[in-house]
């Protein structure tokens, strides 16, 4: 296929609405499909192996990734389209909230900016919540008047998860406005909703909230998907729901007790199993360890795997993410942006080569296009730290029952655990053989707050691991076995601007994050290389996690259930409110 102005070429390719596969002429002019014609009838009842075609394989829509935080796999936004091109993402939308919430307005600017560099169709929602809550300190405020300006931008597609759902639920005036203005602009409200229901899940939706990515059940998504809700089956580093919303159990259950069942034929009730019932394949975070092995392409072979029809999973990541978004893509029709991917078959679903705006991208597993160093943004504002900053003080007391943030590996959501801790000269001490380990938050942006904690289920036995990724406010989170090395493991972030950190005593290794405190400026291999190192040292002092950083760095999401930590205290989000770490339990 000739690359220029224009093009024409034959090919079988996925037709998404007819369910069929056929061979067609294509002619691509200026990057949109202007010609897609099935080859004549005539030709094709003669053989269609005698057909001769430009490609060997399938063409099939370009894979769009509906929601997705690009700063979490610690990338930019042009090293991300590198990572994933090979792997048949050409489009997704991504809610820059975190770097919004160190940078604001600019941080936005400096992801666009970024984006525009590589052949990649990037689009974007206006973070609806910087901050996420009053209970913590960001580093920048999104008000109202700000998401105005944004939906004015042609890059600005929809209104980012609006994870306040208890101030969508009381009305809170500023954020209405915001919803408000997304409607003026006729743009969809994504929603950020976990374990919501009844009364409030119904104002919540009522309110025009158009999506939720949040489910960790078929119940909690079929109610959701009864109410209106496009709902996002999640699949990412940490948090991993396909199972649980495709499973194929839930699928007979719920199809047993509709009234058409015992009026249809075995065959027939197989083929509507085969339905998904939900509506999109999404990443959210994905840990760039786990990035350098696939992306979208390995969620649809999971859907087929778990009994999905095949075609039903391909919607799930081109046509249906494209009309709910009102993309211009996700279909290989006469109109459309020319973004297409070549792969094998549909046993193997190997993606040969892809497409962006008729350009080839790249090619058997590598991006055909270079990128350039992004701008660098400082954003640390902390003094250095010293042990004693890292132990909670009692007096008068030997033994105290705390409250603990207990985490659940591949899980985001935490639960609330209750222990015995002894204290030593005034200062609760962690208890390694209960698995109870020192957790704190400490603010960067120059007010210097610092909150202590502890924290259960990452059996860490020595040293301390911290980061400046700590959704969603992004300041620096770090836990360890004792508070020198938390100390030392906080400097380290901060002499260098940012970065994933490990230590014990003199050892020390960290993977910088120069930009906002969130991303490398590095390539997928060097920051994948990077992290499993630092992965890999957790492993060797104790830890159980599979990704111990990434899991982390959600301790200090406060719109999560059910236990977190803010630099402002321990913070309840069940009853969305702060709680004491001794308790009198």
């Amino acid at each position: 296929m000739n690359e220029g102005k224009f093009n024409r070429f034959k090919s079988n390719i996925l037709d998404i609405r007819k369910r069929e596969i056929y061979p067609a002429e294509i002619l691509i002019e200026n990057g949109y499909f202007t010609k897609v014609s099935p080859l004549d009838n005539d030709e094709v009842q003669d053989s269609i192996d005698e057909i001769e075609l430009d490609f060997n394989g399938i063409l099939v829509p370009g894979f769009i990734d509906a929601h997705i935080h690009i700063e979490s796999s610690l990338l930019t936004p042009s090293n991300f389209a590198k990572a994933v091109v090979p792997f048949g993402t050409t489009s997704l939308i991504a809610d820059p909230h975190e770097i919004a919430n160190v940078a604001g307005k600019e941080g936005i600017e400096i992801m666009i900016n970024d984006a525009q560099k590589v052949p990649f169709d990037f689009y974007f929602s206006a973070p609806s919540c910087v901050p996420a809550t009053e209970n913590e300190t960001s580093g920048a405020c999104i008000d109202s008047v700000a998401i105005e300006e944004l939906m004015k931008k042609d890059e600005i597609i929809a209104l980012g998860e609006v994870m306040n759902y208890v101030g969508v639920i009381n009305q809170d005036k500023e954020l209405i406005n915001k919803l408000k203005i997304a409607k003026k602009y006729k743009k969809p409200i994504d929603g950020h909703a976990p374990r919501l229901s009844g009364e409030d899940l119904e104002k919540y939706i009522g309110s025009t909230i158009s999506s939720d990515h949040e489910c960790v059940s078929f119940e909690e998504a079929i109610i959701k998907k009864e109410l209106g809700m496009k709902i996002m089956v999640r699949e990412g580093s940490s948090a991993k729901n396909m199972e649980a919303l495709l499973n194929i159990k839930d699928r007979i259950d719920l199809y047993s007790k509709q009234d058409f069942f015992g009026s249809i034929s075995a065959s027939v009730f197989q083929d509507i199993l085969k339905n998904p019932i939900f509506d999109f394949l999404v990443s959210d975070d994905k840990d760039p360890k786990d990035l350098k092995h696939g992306h979208l392409n390995i969620l649809v072979k999971k859907a087929i795997d778990l009994g999905i029809d095949q075609f039903e999973a391909i919607k799930m990541v081109t046509i249906n993410p494209a009309t709910h978004y009102n993309l211009n893509s996700g279909e290989i029709t006469s109109g459309k942006i020319a973004n297409f991917i070549l792969i094998d078959n549909f046993d193997n679903f190997n993606v040969k080569k892809t497409f962006i705006h008729g350009k080839l991208v790249a090619e058997d597993g590598k991006a055909l296009f270079n990128v350039e160093k992004p701008f660098l943004k400082n954003t640390f504002k902390l003094n250095k730290k010293i042990a004693n900053d890292f132990d909670i003080k009692i007096a008068n007391q030997s033994v105290v029952n705390v409250n603990v943030i207990e985490t659940i590996n591949n899980e985001i959501i935490t639960k609330k655990f209750k222990a015995e801790l002894n204290v030593k000269d005034q200062i609760i001490q962690a208890d390694l053989r209960k698995d109870i380990l020192k957790l704190a938050i400490v603010e960067r942006y120059g007010n210097n707050n610092i909150a202590n904690a502890f924290v259960k289920g990452f059996n860490l036995k020595k040293g301390a691991i911290a980061s400046s990724v700590a959704h969603d406010s992004h300041n620096i989170i770090v836990l360890g076995t004792n508070s020198e090395d938390m100390a030392k493991a906080v400097n380290l972030i901060s002499e260098n601007k940012g970065g994933l950190a490990i230590v014990h005593g003199e050892f020390q290794k960290i993977l910088k994050l120069p930009i906002a405190g969130l991303m490398s400026d590095e390539s997928l291999a060097t920051v994948s290389y990077e992290l499993e190192e630092i992965n890999k040292i957790a492993t060797d002092f104790g830890s159980k996690m599979e990704s111990p950083l990434m899991t982390l760095s959600f301790l200090a999401l406060l719109v999560i259930p059910s236990l977190r930590l803010s630099d402002k205290g321990l913070f309840d989000v069940d009853n969305f409110s702060f709680i004491d770490v001794v308790s009198n339990f």
